[in-house]
């Protein structure tokens, strides 16, 4: 018995691995940039609180298995599948992270306020976009991003501030843009949860940011921006 669950494990964390390598080239696809994250050690995987949290090893890791691994992370990122390729065959237990500001950047709220959104937006016929639910149950909707903008002090950057200048603050939202990123579906947080897709990506077009705040500052409560 030990032997044949031991077997279907094993059979498990294979599946799992093969399911980072098919995402980074499905993003990757799509043209969207990818780096490697860090991941949930096999001994804790399943089992909180034997051994470390993260793969990394900052101890008390605030994030495990939600970060990219290396510091470069920015320069590093890639939308060449044959370079993604590469990286997953040599650690196919890589998270999988997005980099926003560049294609796309995220809009991410509470999970509530964001379903409630989503039945907003199909009540009045807008099309959303992807959206993804994070394992930290949050909800991710990926928008067009602003590109390079004509006028560099156009550019705002995450490190700085999470919301443009000339939109009002709503609550709880995190505005993921230049040099931010998000771990991607089907990649696993420190709890063990899988971010996963509630709307995929493929065939839907990335929607105007602005025109989706009013829906999320609706939803949560604050009134359009």
């Amino acid at each position: 018995m030990v032997d044949v669950t031991l077997r279907r494990a094993r059979r498990r964390e294979r599946a799992a691995r093969q399911q980072m390598a098919s995402a980074a080239r499905m993003y990757t696809g799509l043209g969207w940039p990818v780096c490697q994250g860090a991941h949930l050690p096999r001994a804790t995987s399943g089992a909180r609180g034997s051994g470390r949290a993260c793969s990394c090893d900052r101890i008390g890791c605030p994030a495990p298995g939600a970060h990219p691994v290396s510091p470069a992370w920015q320069l590093q990122a890639t939308a060449d599948p044959a370079v993604a390729g590469r990286w997953w065959s040599a650690t196919p237990e890589a998270s999988v992270i997005l980099v926003t500001g560049r294609v796309f950047d995220v809009l991410d709220v509470p999970a509530g306020a964001g379903l409630e959104a989503l039945g907003q937006m199909a009540r009045a016929g807008t099309p959303p976009g992807p959206v993804a639910m994070s394992a930290d149950d949050r909800a991710l909707f990926f928008v067009a991003s602003r590109g390079a903008p004509a006028a560099a002090d156009e550019w705002w950057s995450c490190h700085l501030d999470c919301v443009p200048d000339d939109m009002t603050e709503t609550a709880g939202l995190r505005w993921h843009c230049r040099d931010s990123y998000v771990l991607a579906p089907p990649s696993r947080h420190g709890n063990d949860v899988a971010t996963r897709w509630i709307r995929g990506p493929a065939g839907r077009p990335l929607p105007d940011a602005v025109r989706l705040l009013e829906y999320l500052a609706d939803a949560s409560g604050e009134g359009t921006p």
